[in-house]
Formats: structure tokens, C-alpha cells, sequence
């Protein structure tokens, strides 16, 4: 199962229908915790996400709508007796501010810290590249293994039914039957989570070719200069970031207290996404993950 839920979608000041960030990521059995704002775990309980389905927290960078709902997160966590490890990616500029965040949760975790000073993988999966902001930020990409995707016609005409079908795609070959024989290139599916940033190199190497991506959108473009100033996107440019990448999916969020109606900046993005849908998200949405971008 692979599913976004939407937590938050304010940026720095809450509003009284946006809580602070937060997001999960339900992708095959791991679900990835993104930028745990203020009231993260009341959040959770409300889109019905358990503690327990959390195995990866993902922190962009430590300004306090991204990270100061870990100690309640984590409290949660060892209330609930949550055994599997927990594995935290965050800057590594912001060690100390994870480590005090950290340090006022609830014991009885197993959680694994794990910083990183630059791009590149950090799990299995999992990989940053560096955003442009005020302090030091990260976004995150998802990616699964490309596989293959199996032609009921040509498994027929081999005779390959029942249980042999799992024998041909665990070993490769069953007798003369190669699994490319029976068989076509199924591209990985891929999510991209880019927070606080100005356009910059990064954001697009995350975006590229994603089906989903998930950008801030802080700011409208009549306010540029603000989002220049503080090194956001606007929404024509979250969009333009979506087009240029070939983004399936393009989910806006992050957006400043300023627009009690953030409709207008899905408009200005859809105006620059290309192909790519737009959704302006809401506290509590659950979106189904879209299908594969392409095929060979």
C-alpha cells in the first residue's frame, strides 16, 4: 500500500484550520514521518495514523515548524511500546537542536540518529540533495527498485501457471523460460518532499521524473519578493518546478497564514505545472499514490 497523509499545511504561524507540518508517507510497509511541526501526534490520531506505522522520521532542517513536534512524537512512541527502530535523518548543522529535542521525549525507543552533511543516499531507497534556504535544508526523495511487470499472454503461451509463476520471478529462469521472455521494464516509482527552499539545482534533481511531488507553496507570486527574501517558493514556481521535472503529481502545501484561501495559488500553479495535476492539500487529506509516470 502507498499512500500520502496530508498532517499540516501551515508554514511558520498555524492558523485555525492548518496545523504545523507534518506528513507520512505509507510505501510498502515503512512509513516515513516528514517535518514534525507542533501537534504532530494529535494530528496522527486524527488522519488515523498509529505510532506504530512510523519507522523512518525525515527532518528537512531545524527551524521549528519542521522538527519541535519530535519530543511528543517520540513520547507517543514509548507509550505505545513501539519496538522496531526508529531511524532519524535530519542536518547534521542541526545536531544539537535534535539531540535537545530528543533528549525531552519519553525514554523506551530504539532510535537511530542519523545525520547527513550533504547529498546522497541515506538509506535504502532514500536519498537527499541539498535545498536553498536560510539555515542548512534537505529534501527528500523515495524511490523503489525498477522491477518488472509480468505479460499474462506470453506466460501462457509458456505454459507458466500457478505457482511456477513465483519460482520464474524469484530465480530468473524456469527451465528455458527467461523472466525477460514473459516480461516488460516496469519503471521505479518515485516521491519527492521539497520544503523550504528557493529555486535552486537541488529541488530539481528531487522533482525529476517523480509521480509524486510535494513542494512548498508559501508564498502567491504577487508576493516574490517576500519569497525571495526568505528563500521560499511561490506557487507559480512550485508549479514551474513540477513542469520542468516532468512531475506527475504535484501537491502544494506549507502555506503562509497571509491566504485564508489558498485557491489562488493552486490556480497560479496550475498555470506553470505542465502536465502535472495540482492539488492545493488540506489538513487530514489521505492521497492515494498516482499511478506510474512511464512506460518503456
Amino acid at each position: 500500500m502507498r499512500e500520502f497523509v496530508v498532517l499540516g499545511t501551515a508554514s511558520q504561524v498555524p492558523t485555525r484550520t492548518r496545523n504545523h507540518n507534518g506528513y507520512v508517507l505509507l510505501w510498502d510497509g515503512e512509513g516515513l514521518l516528514f517535518d514534525p511541526g507542533e501537534g504532530t501526534q494529535r494530528q496522527m490520531i486524527q488522519a488515523g495514523v498509529s505510532a506504530s506505522q512510523i519507522t523512518r522520521i525525515c527532518v528537512t532542517h531545524v527551524h521549528g515548524d519542521h522538527c519541535f513536534g519530535l519530543p511528543g512524537v517520540l513520547s507517543r512512541m514509548a507509550l505505545d511500546r513501539v519496538e522496531h527502530p526508529i531511524h532519524l535523518h535530519y542536518p547534521a548543522s542541526g545536531e544539537d537542536m535534535i539531540r535537545a529535542l530528543v533528549a525531552v521525549a519519553s525514554p523506551g525507543v530504539d532510535l537511530r540518529l542519523h545525520p547527513h552533511g550533504g547529498p546522497g543516499p541515506v538509506a535504502e531507497g532514500v536519498e537527499v540533495r541539498s535545498l536553498l534556504h536560510r539555515i542548512e535544508t534537505y529534501g527528500y526523495r523515495v524511490v523503489e527498485p525498477e522491477g518488472r511487470s509480468l505479460l499474462p499472454e506470453r506466460l501462457a503461451a509458456a505454459g507458466i501457471t500457478g505457482s511456477d509463476i513465483s519460482l520464474l520471478q524469484r530465480d530468473g529462469r524456469l527451465g528455458g523460460v527467461r523472466l525477460e521472455d514473459v516480461s516488460v521494464p516496469r519503471p521505479a516509482q518515485s516521491f519527492a518532499f521539497v520544503m523550504d527552499t528557493a529555486p535552486c539545482d537541488g529541488a530539481g534533481e528531487l522533482a525529476n521524473g517523480v509521480d509524486l511531488l510535494v513542494a512548498e507553496s508559501t508564498f502567491s507570486d504577487d508576493d516574490g519578493d517576500l519569497a525571495a527574501q526568505y528563500r521560499h517558493l511561490t506557487a507559480g514556481q512550485a508549479g514551474a518546478l513540477a513542469a520542468t521535472a516532468e512531475a506527475g503529481m504535484l501537491i502544494l502545501t506549507h502555506f503562509s497564514s497571509r491566504y485564508p484561501d489558498v485557491g489562488l495559488l493552486a490556480e497560479q500553479a496550475r498555470a506553470r505545472s505542465g502536465a502535472a495535476s495540482v492539488m492545493a492539500a488540506n489538513d487530514l487529506d489521505r492521497v492515494p499514490f498516482p499511478k506510474r509516470q512511464r512506460w518503456l
